[in-house]
C-alpha cells in the first residue's frame, strides 16, 4: 500500500517554502470565507498554511488579530490603483471607466471578506469599524488621486470640488452614488452576472449626475 504525502503541521516541506506570513494568511482568508470567523479555527488555519500553532502566534497574537489582517490585506488590494488609466475620450467615459473598475473590484475581491465583517460586527464592533473606517480611508484617498488626474483641467479655482481638501469629500460622494448601491446589492443576494448586465449603464448615469452636480458647484 502506497503511503500518502501529506504534508505535516510544522515546518513545511520544500515545495512549499516561502513567505510563511503569506501562507498563514491565505490559510486564514480561505477559512474564514469557507467556515465564517467562529468556527474558523487555529488547529485548521496551522494545517492548512501548514504551520505550527506557535509560529502562527509568533506573527498574529490571537485570531481577532489574524483575521484583522485578513481585512487589512484585502482592503490594500482594493486600494491599489497603480498603473490603472480610465479609458474614454471624455471625461465622462474616463470618470465611468474608473467607476466600473471600482465596483467590479469590490465585487470580485472583497464580497465574501466584506460579509464576514458584517457577520462579526455584534460580536466584535471595534475591530469592524476599524475595518470600515480603514476600507473607507484608503478607498476614498485612492479614487481622489484617480479623480484629480482625470480631472486635472476642470480645477478652475482654489475652492472647485476637484482642488485642496474638497476633493477627498467630493471622491466619498463619487463612491456613495457608485459603489454603495452596487455593494448592498450584492450583499442581499443579487448575483455578480446580473450586477454587471447593468453595470455599464447604472454607472454611467450616476456619472451624469455627479458631473451635473461638480458643475453646479462652480455656478455663481
Amino acid at each position: 500500500m502506497t503511503k500518502k504525502n501529506t504534508p505535516k503541521r510544522g515546518r513545511p516541506p520544500k515545495d512549499l517554502a516561502g513567505d510563511v506570513q503569506v501562507r498563514i494568511l491565505d490559510a486564514a482568508q480561505q477559512l474564514f470565507l469557507e467556515k465564517g470567523y467562529r468556527s474558523a479555527s487555529i488547529d485548521d488555519i496551522a494545517e492548512l498554511a501548514p504551520a505550527s500553532k506557535p509560529t502562527i502566534y509568533a506573527h498574529f497574537p490571537g485570531k481577532e488579530a489574524l483575521f484583522a489582517a485578513v481585512v487589512a490585506r484585502t482592503i490594500s488590494g482594493l486600494t491599489d490603483f497603480d498603473g490603472f488609466e480610465p479609458e474614454g475620450r471624455t471625461l465622462q467615459d474616463k470618470l465611468s471607466s474608473l467607476g466600473t473598475a471600482v465596483v467590479e473590484k469590490v465585487i470580485e475581491e472583497s464580497l465574501g471578506m466584506v460579509r464576514a465583517t458584517i457577520a462579526e460586527a455584534q460580536r466584535f464592533p471595534e475591530l469592524s469599524r476599524n475595518v470600515h473606517d480603514a476600507a473607507r480611508d484608503r478607498s476614498v484617498n485612492a479614487v481622489s488621486q484617480l479623480l484629480n488626474e482625470a480631472t486635472q483641467k476642470l480645477a478652475r479655482a482654489q475652492k472647485g470640488p476637484f482642488t485642496g481638501k474638497r476633493s477627498l469629500a467630493t471622491a466619498q460622494i463619487f463612491l456613495d452614488l457608485i459603489l454603495l448601491p452596487m455593494l448592498f446589492r450584492s450583499l442581499v443576494g443579487e448575483t455578480p452576472k446580473e450586477l454587471r448586465r447593468e453595470l455599464p449603464s447604472f454607472v454611467r448615469e450616476r456619472v451624469g449626475f455627479f458631473l451635473a452636480a461638480c458643475e453646479a458647484d462652480w455656478t455663481p
